[in-house]
């Protein structure tokens, strides 16, 4: 079977390249999908440029965490899945529900890795797609969406309708946010520093737009113009923390997720002028992934994509995801 590759000591995507694999087979209370659409994250660049969690590889290995296709086959004691079901990859394979479990990570290195004709997963490590998704938008959630889900619906305050949600940039957690936090009820502040995506943000539904080049001090600006937001989705990281709490509603939760934008952590007593708290992001559970489908299939929601590329030509799909014109998602599809 054909399966992209990451070689060891990989130091950027450029060294991907198109292989050959023996046909997996299931063990006991495993599955084998056969994916026909999968999404690239951010996370991807830094496992293709040796600066995850772990290092350099040490060993070829197929890389991206997530996918949607079909079930071909189950191993022995497989109750949850049949063959022909529609299913996506879960990003941990063993976080099924309750507080967070540092387990294998799909498209780590040392994981499976999704970008293949053919993956063996647990059976507990793939759930139904969402029924009014195709596998390209299914494809598009095991790990951008499920981090949106957690950041706006999970922890101790989920978000409620009026609240206000402030996203930041045009990457795929961000905008799927936006459509989450708008299906809820919620008001959206979104950022860039591109109006041309500003205005592609305001036709997703964003109720206002902040250019962060024309407005330095935008953490602020939303608080005075907008009296600030009670969720702000977080992508930056140290870089960016100190704005976000400057934008803190009072009682507000920054989720923190990113690591984007470089720099020396904010002095945190900020927080204490709102009763402001940060809560630690990192995707979620199968659990939340469920939850997030039933809540699409509800809203009969869609999200952005911003390219799609054939399954041979996911070399160029990593060059557009991260080049100027990337846009929410982008897609690899397998006809």
């Amino acid at each position: 079977m054909r399966a992209w590759l990451l070689p060891e000591g990989s130091d950027g995507f450029d060294k991907l390249y198109l292989g050959e694999l023996p046909e997996p087979q299931p063990g006991p209370g495993e599955v084998v999908v056969a994916p026909r659409a999968w999404s690239i994250n951010y996370r991807d660049f830094a496992v293709a440029s040796g600066k995850y969690f772990g290092g350099a590889l040490t060993e070829p290995a197929v890389p991206l965490s997530d996918g949607a296709g079909e079930v071909v086959a189950v191993g022995e004691g497989v109750k949850s899945v049949r063959v022909g079901d529609k299913v996506q990859s879960c990003f941990f394979q063993g976080w099924i529900d309750g507080p967070p479990k540092m387990v294998p990570a799909l498209g780590d290195g040392k994981a499976p890795g999704m970008l293949a004709e053919r993956v063996v997963l647990s059976e507990h490590g793939v759930i139904p797609i969402a029924r009014s998704l195709d596998l390209a938008q299914a494809a598009c959630l095991p790990c951008a969406g499920v981090t949106a889900w957690n950041a706006l619906f999970e922890g101790g305050s989920p978000l409620k309708a009026g609240q206000r949600v402030l996203v930041m940039g045009t990457g795929g957690v961000s905008l799927i946010a936006l459509k989450l936090a708008k299906a809820a009820g919620a008001e959206v502040i979104a950022t860039s520093s591109s109006d041309a995506k500003l205005e592609q943000v305001k036709a997703l539904g964003a109720d206002h737009v902040v250019n962060y080049r024309q407005v330095p001090d935008w953490g602020m600006f939303v608080k005075t113009e907008f009296g600030g937001a009670h969720k702000i989705v977080e992508v930056g990281g140290t870089g960016t923390l100190q704005q976000s709490m400057d934008a803190c509603a009072p009682l507000a939760e920054i989720g923190l997720i990113g690591v984007l934008a470089g720099g020396s952590p904010p002095e945190p007593r900020g927080l204490m002028f709102t009763g402001s708290s940060i809560r630690g992001i990192f995707v979620g559970s199968a659990r939340m992934a469920r939850d997030l489908n039933a809540f699409v299939d509800k809203h009969h929601l869609t999200f952005p994509v911003g390219g799609t590329f054939a399954f041979e030509a996911a070399d160029a799909a990593y060059a557009h995801a991260w080049g100027p014109d990337s846009f929410g998602k982008t897609v690899i599809t397998l006809g």
